[in-house]
């Protein structure tokens, strides 16, 4: 697993046309954040906030997983969505 790896997955989420589940766009949004920023380091939004609290909730469940784990993860993901998407 290296580097490039997860740009060229961060490159093909983008160009995902299949419908992507909401649960399955948290799970590759916090994937991403651990990858790139680490744990969690903001306070919650506030509960009326729902989707800004979903995706903190999501991002603050990966605490504690390497940016190496995130990444490689995000990568298999990302490549789920993709064989999904040809079917």
């Amino acid at each position: 697993m290296c580097q490039v790896e997860f740009e060229l997955a961060c490159a093909a989420v983008k160009q995902l046309k299949g419908p992507v589940s909401e649960q399955e766009k948290l799970v590759v949004y916090s994937f991403y954040k651990q990858a790139t920023q680490g744990d969690c380091n903001i306070p919650a939004p506030p509960d009326t906030d729902v989707k800004a609290k979903a995706k903190w909730e999501a991002w603050n469940e990966k605490r504690g997983t390497s940016k190496m784990d995130a990444m490689r993860i995000y990568v298999a993901k990302i490549e789920e969505l993709k064989k999904k998407e040809t079917g």
